[in-house]
Parts: C-alpha cells; structure tokens; sequence
C-alpha cells in the first residue's frame, strides 16, 4: 500500500526540471492615449472662375472624381461674343484694304519699271501696304485677346481629386475669382486633436494606431505622424497623420485613434503563467517555503504579455502553473 501511495505522488508531480519559471522585472511600456481624429485633404483647392459671367453648363456634383485639367464649368460673358464679332469684321475690313494696298503696289512697281511714273508715287505705295499690314496684324491680336477671355470662361479642375462642394450652380452669375466648386487631393491623411499637454510628448515619426472598429477595406491598422502643427488652438495641439487606404473614407469623417503621449514603469508577464478562478486571477510565486498563488490584478495586453497593476513586484519568480 505505501510503495502504491509513493508511486502516486511521483506521477502526480512535475518532472524534475521540466518546470517552467520566469523572473518578474520592470519594464518601461507606452501611455498610450485614446482620441478621434477626423478624415482631412492634404490641400483642398478652388476651381475659381477667372471671367465674369453666368454659369452655363456645370460638369460636376458633389462626390465626383475629376483630374486635373477636366472642365468642371463653362462660364459666358453675353458681353463677348458680339466684341468678337466686331473684332473679326474690323480684321476683315482691314485685309481687304490690304489686298487692294497690294494691287496698287504692284501696279505702281509696274509703272515705274516702265518710267511711267516717279519714285514718290511707289515709296508712297509700299509705305501704304506696310501700314495696312501693322493695322492687320494688331486687330488680329485684339481679336484673340478677346477670343482667350473666351475661353478663361472654361473653369478647370486645379488638380486630381473629389468635389466636395458646389459653390455656384448652373444659373449663376459670377465675379472674375470667385469659387465655383471645392476639390479636395487625392492624398488623404487623419487629423488629430491632443490636450495641450501631450504636446512635446509626440513628434514626427510617431506610430500612431487605428481603431479596430475604423478598419475596413484597405485601410492600415497604424499610421505615422506627418507633421506636428507649431501653433496650439483651443488649448489642442494639432498633428496630421497618414494611413494608407483612407480615400474610402469622407473627408470629415471620425475615426478612434490611440496615440503614444508618454512612458512609464510597469511590469509584464507572459499570459501563460496567469491562470482564473471565480473571476479572479492568480500566478503561482516561489518563495523559500515553496510556490504559492498569490492574486493579481491585470491591466492591459502588451505585445510582451499582460501588465500586473497590483500584487507583484520586481524580482519575485514565477512558476508555470
């Protein structure tokens, strides 16, 4: 009976040396701080009329995709068309007197090879036609003056992106430099907000986390600080961050990030040597008498385990339960 009770507790008792331990120390992990950030355009961009004039055609609506260069309005001055008729008539009656200068030139040249007539009369000719071709030339030139204010009614897209407003609908009458429609980049990126008091604690470079509640598609799960505004607003300083695959997302939409504001001591342990009963969490210490549980009380995940708010201190040795 007793060699059966002795060969009962060898079995029941762990291998020699096969138990595992792991000795508690102090590490410094992140503070890390929880706040929405709102969904921002690198540069929002105007598309501003550059005539005066009324809108006749909008190309655009709000949410729509444009590249640079695309017509988003066509704006008409009234008071150009019938200028540029006129241009093209005064252009025309002057090529006509050209046309005629030429005729007597060439018929002067005739004459005079022939001694019919002086030198005066073809100097007078020749002066004619180079006058008449200077007065053509110059109404050209005022005629496409008038012809580019035209075509400056054509509002284009500054650069590729997405409309967020419409500020003057088809209909509208318009100033030289007035909106027309507000694109916003395609390069999109998270603005946050911090409590003035976290403004040294972060910098550019910092990792920032997104969410997990935010994820969707193709957007990252972490980011990076693109820039730390100097200038606090509202007791709030101001970073931008960017994440990849935002440009699902709208501009001004609220996203939960967490951002690192400072470090501090803590201890971690692995989670394998945390063992639960009843609700409540224990981890087996060695001690000069042998292992005992003691209870803890656990904070936050880590990558390296779980942080021990209360019942642990530096130097105690765990046994794998």
């Amino acid at each position: 009976m007793r060699r059966f009770l002795l060969l009962a507790l060898i079995a029941a008792s762990p291998a020699l040396g096969q138990t595992a331990t792991h000795e508690v120390t102090s590490t410094r992990i992140a503070d890390r701080k929880g706040v929405f950030a709102t969904v921002e355009s690198v540069d929002t961009l105007i598309a501003r009329a550059r005539i005066g004039g009324t809108v006749t055609r909008l190309m655009v609506d709000e949410g729509d995709a444009v590249q640079r260069g695309d017509l988003v309005a066509m704006v008409v001055n009234e008071q150009l068309a019938p200028q540029i008729a006129s241009a093209t008539s005064q252009a025309a009656a002057l090529e006509a007197e050209l046309a005629q200068a030429r005729i007597d030139l060439e018929r002067a040249q005739d004459l005079f090879t022939r001694g019919v007539i002086a030198q005066a009369p073809l100097d007078q000719a020749e002066t004619a036609v180079q006058v008449l071709e200077r007065r053509v030339a110059s109404a050209q030139e005022a005629r496409e003056v008038l012809v580019q204010q035209e075509r400056e009614g054509e509002v284009l897209a500054p650069a590729a992106g997405r409309v967020l407003t419409v500020e003057s609908p088809q209909g509208s009458v318009v100033l030289p430099g007035e909106p027309v429609a507000v694109i916003a980049s395609d390069l999109y990126l998270l603005r946050l907000r911090l409590p003035e008091r976290h403004a040294r604690s972060i910098a550019e470079g910092d990792t920032v986390e997104i969410g997990a509640a935010a994820l969707g598609g193709d957007v990252g799960p972490t980011g990076v600080i693109r820039q730390v505004y100097p200038q606090i607003a509202d007791g709030r300083v101001i970073a931008d961050a960017e994440v990849e695959g935002l440009g699902a997302f709208f501009v001004g939409e609220r996203v939960r990030v967490y951002v690192t504001v400072d470090t501090r001591e803590a201890i971690v342990i692995p989670r394998e040597y945390v063992s639960t009963r009843y609700g409540n969490d224990f981890v087996v210490v060695q001690s000069d008498s042998g292992p005992h549980e003691v209870v803890v009380l656990l904070g936050a995940e880590t990558e390296d385990g779980v942080e021990i708010l209360a019942g642990l201190s530096a130097g105690d040795v765990l046994v794998q339960p």
